[in-house]
């Protein structure tokens, strides 16, 4: 069963619009607004490797002219090599020790379903 993010419940109801909620980790709208972020790191790293999310350790939302999702994810350094164009769910973390790196990411991701765009204002990590 697929809970479409627009139709999650308040989880309070004195929460207004445009106020920041907290969200579930797993919710299919967050993960795929970390993957967002995670694509924006890749874009701008000079890593000969790719990064993936490895764990989603908090995650916000605002609904304020679309969906905005403030995120604190952990990415991992993968084996994919970045001009192989990997698919990122096929990529697995890597294995060994000299090659291994994590890092603390914030993403903002502010995503407007009815114009099928996803803008990427803030996207830290160290």
């Amino acid at each position: 069963c697929v809970v479409s993010v627009t139709n999650v419940p308040p989880p309070h109801p004195t929460i207004r619009p445009g106020f920041p909620v907290p969200v579930n980790t797993n919710n299919p709208g967050v993960r795929k607004a970390a993957r967002f972020g995670v694509y924006r790191y890749n874009n701008s790293s000079n890593d000969l490797f790719l990064f993936k999310e490895s764990q989603i350790n908090k995650a916000m939302l605002q609904v304020v002219r679309g969906l905005k999702y403030m995120l604190h994810v952990e990415i991992k350094r993968t084996v994919c090599e970045k001009r192989d164009h990997a698919s990122l769910d096929s990529c697995h973390f890597q294995r060994k020790k000299n090659l291994q790196r994590a890092l603390r990411c914030y993403f903002e991701v502010w995503i407007t379903p009815w114009t099928h765009s996803v803008h990427i204002p803030i996207a830290h990590c160290h």
